[in-house]
This record gives structure tokens, sequence and C-alpha cells, in this order.
């Protein structure tokens, strides 16, 4: 099998399968259970706490542990517009979010907040003026991916909420880092970030754990209320062994941030060179964008036939955003990727793991794809 999917989701590491396999048999007390067993389960949750909260440069206190990214985004989106939607009604994103954010935003609009969506410019790049003329005292909220899940464009996350703090302080910044967190550096000060939405399947982590980290003095009012787990941000028992999973993949990732983006530059720089060969091909995503993420187009050839024929020789890839289960989401011809160039859209993501013979042989399916499936 050739795994070149990891946009989508990540093979958990050896140390969180460990540390799950023990929060499952040798530690499955309940967090909040007064006796030994909920004191160590406890434990294991804050150790896991400090560890992703020393990642982006913050306090323990800060990180709200959640279901996944799509919960964080919710929590963070619908939690600060009910905490300071009342006099403030308008909420600023880009063009190019997540389906999390997306819909969340939409659903907004039906609660009568007022949503201005950012676009790239011709050249298919965002800049950060456009999103400070979006904003007014009126604004609530900016929200905007730090790299896009589809093509791996980096937005211009520091520029636009320095920019923002400045002009309107009150208003509250949230980045969804799900594509970047472990990838590229995520920290706190530098994005200038009050919320940040992250994922543990995306990082070597295990399915159903996410987090979110909210600044001190930000108030976010809870979307599921209960028990009063994470101080009431987030109810409902915290699940140890995900949890676990989560801080163990982070611990191990950490300080290797630097070294695997070099590792993953030099393996995409391979994979256009060796594509550029194949007839036919055209690579969507920027030169400048995230390593880890190739967006290509194989000509004539719709991207479910590509991606089943790829899929017949062990080689997965996907058509775009995983939970968009194969629909195109709109967001490439938001990039200008439009028409049939956007219908044979694949894409390629890949971690430190991935082998130049892997590359190789993908190139080569897609060569043969392109000689033999039917359009």
């Amino acid at each position: 099998m050739i795994y070149l999917d990891n946009a989508a989701t990540t093979k958990p590491c050896s140390a969180a399968v460990k540390a799950a396999c023990e929060a499952m048999t040798d530690n499955f007390g309940n967090p909040s259970s007064l006796h030994r067993a909920g004191l160590n389960a406890q434990l294991t949750v804050d150790a896991a706490r400090k560890t992703i909260a020393d990642s982006i440069g913050t306090e323990s206190g800060c990180i709200y542990f959640t279901s996944g990214a799509t919960e964080s985004n919710n929590l963070a989106i619908r939690g600060a517009s009910a905490a300071y939607g009342r006099k403030k009604h308008r909420i600023v994103a880009s063009s190019v979010e997540h389906a999390s954010v997306d819909e969340t935003l939409a659903d907004m609009e039906k609660k009568g907040f007022e949503v201005v969506r950012v676009s790239p410019r011709e050249d298919g790049r965002f800049c950060a003026e456009d999103f400070i003329s979006a904003c007014t005292e009126d604004t609530v909220l900016v929200t905007m991916m730090y790299v896009n899940n589809e093509t791996g464009y980096i937005l211009p996350v520091k520029e636009v909420f320095s920019a923002v703090k400045r002009r309107f302080p009150e208003t509250v910044t949230h980045c969804d880092c799900v594509q970047a967190y472990m990838k590229l550096p995520v920290k706190v000060n530098q994005l200038q970030a009050d919320l940040i939405s992250l994922s543990g399947h995306k990082v070597h982590g295990v399915k159903g754990c996410g987090a979110l980290y909210i600044k001190k003095g930000i108030r976010v009012l809870p979307i599921i209320t209960g028990g009063k787990q994470e101080k009431g941000i987030r109810s409902g028992t915290e699940s140890v062994p995900l949890i676990a999973a989560f801080g163990a993949a982070v611990k191990e990732l950490s300080p290797t941030i630097s070294e695997r983006y070099d590792t993953v530059s030099g393996l995409k720089n391979s994979l256009i060179n060796k594509l550029s060969s194949v007839d036919g091909v055209t690579v969507n995503s920027p030169e400048d964008g995230s390593p880890y993420i190739v967006n290509i187009s194989a000509e004539g050839k719709r991207s479910e036939i590509m991606l089943h024929f790829l899929e017949s020789k062990e080689i997965y890839v996907s058509s775009g955003s995983a939970c968009s289960k194969g629909q195109q989401s709109g967001v490439l011809g938001e990039f200008g990727i439009t028409g049939k160039r956007a219908d044979s859209a694949v894409r390629i993501s890949m971690t430190a793991e991935t082998t130049e013979e892997e590359l190789e042989m993908f190139c080569d399916a897609v060569r043969e794809g392109m000689e033999k499936v039917r359009g």
C-alpha cells in the first residue's frame, strides 16, 4: 500500500498507540472521579494538555479538549459569537475555509449574523488589506485557516490578525490550524490568534480528539453543556485514551518540525519534477505552499475515475477534502481552478515517512492512467 492521503488522516504513531492502549487497560478511570483511579486518569489528561500547550507557546489552562477540529471550529465560532454577538453582528472569513467552518458560518447567517467572505485576488493570492477592508467596528470575529486543506496554500494569517488587532482590538481572531500544526511553526504570539483549532488524527494521533486554544480573557460560551468538564467549556467525560494518544504524538513530533519540513519539501520538489514528464498533468498548488499537500489535475480524466484507477494499484490519494466525500467544495474555483481542470483534480498529501520510491510508483501509475483511463 502506498498511502498519500495524509491530509485526510495520518497513521497513528507507535507512541500514540501505546499511550491509548495504556489508558484503556491500565489507566481506565474517569478523570472526574475522586478516587485514585480517577486521579491517575486526570494526571494523564493534564500531561497531554501541557504537552500541547507547550507546543504552541501557551499555558495549560488555555487548552480545551474536544472531539476533533470540527467541534473546535464550531465551538470557536458559535461560542465567541454568542459571547460577543449581542452588539456586534459581522463575521469576516476567507472564502476557502474547511466545511466545518463554512457550514457553521452559513448557519450563523441564518441566525442573523452578516458573514463577509474574502476571496483571493485574480492572481490567486489573498491580500491582508482585503480582510482589513472587510472589517468594521461591528465585526465580532475574523476566522481564517492557516493552510488550505485542498491546495496547501498558506494564508497570510499573521499579517491579517496583527492588522485586525491594531485597528479593531476587541475583534476576536480564530485560526483553523489543522493542516499547519506540527508541520509549520504554530505559536499563539506569532499568529495573534485568540482561538486556535487543532486535530489529533492529522498529527499521527487517534481520530476523535481535538483541542481548542482559548486565549486568557477571551470569552467563549459552551455549545455542549452537562457535567462541567473542561472548566465548563466542553462538558462530557474526557476520552483519556484519545487525549493521551494526542499528547504522545505531539511530544514525539514537536522536536522535529523543521527537520521534517525540509524532508517533505525535498519530496514535493521531487514529485513535481517527476510529474513534469507526464503529459496532461498540471500542478495546482502554489510553489510556496505547504510541501505536505500537492494538488494536481490530470487533464481529461475525472478525479473519481483516476482515484479508483490508482486505488486498484493500492495507491491512495483523494480528490479533495475528505469531508466532502469526493464532491467539489468550491475551494478550487476560488483559487481560479475551474471547469475540466477542477473536475480532474487529485490531492497528494505526504509525511516525512513518504519515500522517493513511493512517489516514483505513483507517477508511473498516473502516467499509465493517462493512457488507459477513459475520462
